[in-house]
């Protein structure tokens, strides 16, 4: 069973690695400043999710797997540890973008909905202005 906790300040390389071999933007990772939370087996980060937060309103970003862990159901358990500390910090709704895998996150509650819909402080967000094209899926999901 991984081990869900924050990084350590060593594992972030480790972590954009793995972002930018999933196919993730990790240009504005430093200034964005996202709360990850990573899935690890001892030393070896096997996956990795983040969010940021905007009041009540998070961006769920940054979602990835180790190809050789994906059938071990990480991606899953990430987005729920995800959720729970999204919670714990006031986030009320969260809203994401994706080009891959919107099947995935409607299974686990998300809904698409257009892109001009998402909330204000979201949209002025670097993801949703320059890093993620505009024929990326917008979802939402409320944490009520």
């Amino acid at each position: 069973m991984p081990d869900f906790r924050t990084p350590t300040s060593a594992e972030r390389l480790e972590i954009y690695a793995l972002l930018e071999s999933s196919g993730l933007p990790i240009a504005d990772l430093s200034v964005a400043d996202p709360f990850f939370i990573v899935a690890a087996d001892g030393a070896c980060v096997n996956g990795v999710v983040g969010f940021e937060q905007f009041g009540d309103v998070g961006l769920l970003r940054s979602l990835a797997v180790r190809r050789e862990a994906q059938a071990r159901k990480l991606g899953s358990s990430l987005v729920v540890e995800a959720e729970r500390l999204a919670r714990s910090v006031g986030i009320r709704e969260l809203v994401l973008l994706t080009q891959t895998a919107a099947d995935f996150f409607e299974r686990r509650g998300y809904a698409r909905i257009e892109r001009t819909n998402a909330p204000s402080a979201i949209a002025q967000s670097s993801e949703f202005r320059t890093l993620c094209p505009s024929t990326a899926t917008c979802m939402i999901k409320s944490l009520g």
